[in-house]
């Protein structure tokens, strides 16, 4: 009724009209301000169409993953190539990150449950005026991203950076390549960018990769001899406590998951795999004596050394000589592949189960490249962090058994790979020198299983008979002879 009024009055054109007009103007605001306030300021709020992100394909006909942990909730906000969820498969933990900018509106799964590809994760409220393009969904890996992250590759893996950092780089001339990222999963940040530009300016250097396995500086000088303390024990750092198990006087039946499922699949292939065993003994002194001299030169460079590079480069060296034991067979045996990369795995006990990572292309590394590649891995899979990347394309397998227990074991072959071998613990024993005198020796016992259906007795005890050998003189070994 008071819009007809100001009507009736506008088309009269009369001054009291016209205040007619005013008066009712004015008495609509007052009250669309009394009724409902929100309704006048979600008028002006221009709402994005809401997106259900999904599940994309991640590769290696992996259908179905378990949801490890949210790093967001129902109202967040996000911008791309923020992290959404962790999800593990039966190969490897998978971050997965966000494309849009908007609000999480829903989440679909909670934590351990089953998510299907293909299916959605979360809706997304994008933001008014955002390209939405659905059937891409964005998948990280430690270590590698989707090419919309960055316009560089560092030896194979796309590094990752926010559109900002980008622009950052790019107004500053700086190859994103050569910038070390230590943001989550070797997210390149803003503060990177701005150390390197310190570091070109002849600034402080920005600390290195694996700061977190760098030796602590050396101590100041001997204090006096009253000073120190009796007794030796107490600067030995306690083990670490071990929770005491719970009795429930209950059955527990759960599904396998993840790493255990996998484990399932792969142990059932390899088991029809008939297998060949040989073992043997190596006599490690010259090796010890060897690193005792190298390790403080590799702590100086922030890298932990220990005796696995030199195990992972003797085998390598090995391989060159009996190609067949870094191969493959198909399904029915009838082809043979000679794989021209030496990807040695390095079986790893971890707190979700049995990982093998691998060093990728060994034949091209040195034994300090070897123990740097080995500490990444190492940091990576005692945070559950361990790569798709990582854990595929391994051609060999070495597994140190020896640094948990025992001296021999029966090493079960990793398919499709057509040997393993396992590495007892390294013991000081008794042997007799040239001479005839008893010495104490290192000894350590490697177990190995081959393919027997493609390799036999002679060759394996060749390869093993080689690989002891550059163990025993490692001087060779670390000069690279072949």
């Amino acid at each position: 009724s008071a819009s007809r009024n100001s009507e009736e009055a506008c088309n009269k054109k009369t001054p009291e009209s016209l205040m007619v007009v005013y008066a009712d103007l004015h008495q609509q605001i007052v009250l669309s301000l009394s009724d409902n306030v929100t309704v006048l300021f979600c008028s002006a709020v221009n709402q994005g169409p809401i997106v259900q992100f999904k599940l994309s394909d991640i590769g290696e006909g992996i259908m179905e993953v378990t949801v490890k942990e949210w790093y967001v909730k129902e109202g967040d906000k996000v911008s791309q190539f923020d992290s959404i969820c962790e999800v593990q498969s039966d190969k490897a933990s998978v971050t997965i990150t966000s494309r849009y900018d908007g609000v999480i509106k829903k989440l679909y799964y909670d934590v351990d449950a089953t998510a299907f590809v293909g299916k959605p994760l979360v809706d997304i409220e994008t933001e008014s005026g955002s390209e939405v393009i659905q059937e891409e969904d964005v998948v990280e890996t430690p270590a590698m991203a989707q090419e919309e992250h960055t316009h560089q590759e560092i030896k194979g893996h796309k590094t990752q950076a926010t559109p900002a950092v980008r622009r950052l780089a790019i107004e500053n001339n700086i190859k994103l390549s050569e910038v070390v990222g230590t943001g989550k999963d070797g997210r390149i940040l803003k503060e990177d960018i701005l150390n390197f530009l310190a570091k070109q300016t002849g600034a402080i250097l920005p600390p290195t990769p694996f700061q977190e396995i760098q030796t602590p500086p050396p101590a100041p000088a001997a204090a006096p001899a009253a000073a120190k303390p009796v007794s030796t024990k107490a600067a030995v750092k306690p083990p670490p406590a071990t929770p005491k198990p719970v009795f429930t006087g209950k059955d527990v039946t759960e599904p396998l998951k993840g790493f255990q499922k996998a484990m399932v699949k792969t142990m059932t292939v390899a088991l029809k795999i008939p297998h060949f065993g040989y073992c043997d003994e190596v006599d490690l002194s010259r090796l010890v004596a060897l690193r005792s001299e190298l390790k403080p030169l590799a702590e100086s460079r922030g890298v932990r050394l220990s005796y696995m590079p030199f195990f992972i480069k003797a085998a390598s060296l090995g391989l060159h000589h009996f190609p067949i034991l870094n191969a493959s067979v198909d399904e029915d045996c009838q082809n043979i592949t000679y794989k021209a990369s030496h990807n040695i795995g390095l079986a790893m006990d971890t707190s979700q189960g049995l990982l093998v990572p691998n060093v990728k292309n060994v034949q091209l590394l040195s034994v300090l490249e070897i123990a740097l590649e080995l500490n990444r891995l190492q940091v990576l899979g005692a945070s559950g962090q361990l790569g798709t990347a990582d854990l595929m394309g391994g051609t060999f397998t070495l597994s140190n058994i020896g640094s948990i227990g025992g001296t021999y074991a029966k090493p079960v072959i990793l398919p499709p790979e057509v040997a393993i071998g396992a590495l007892g613990k390294i013991q000081v024993l008794p042997r007799f020198d040239a001479a005839g005198q008893v010495v104490p020796a290192h000894i350590m016992k490697v177990s190995w299983s081959a393919d027997h259906r493609i390799i036999d007795g002679a060759t394996m005890c060749r390869f093993s008979n080689l690989w002891r050998e550059y163990l025993e003189n490692p001087a060779s070994m670390v000069l690279d002879l072949k």
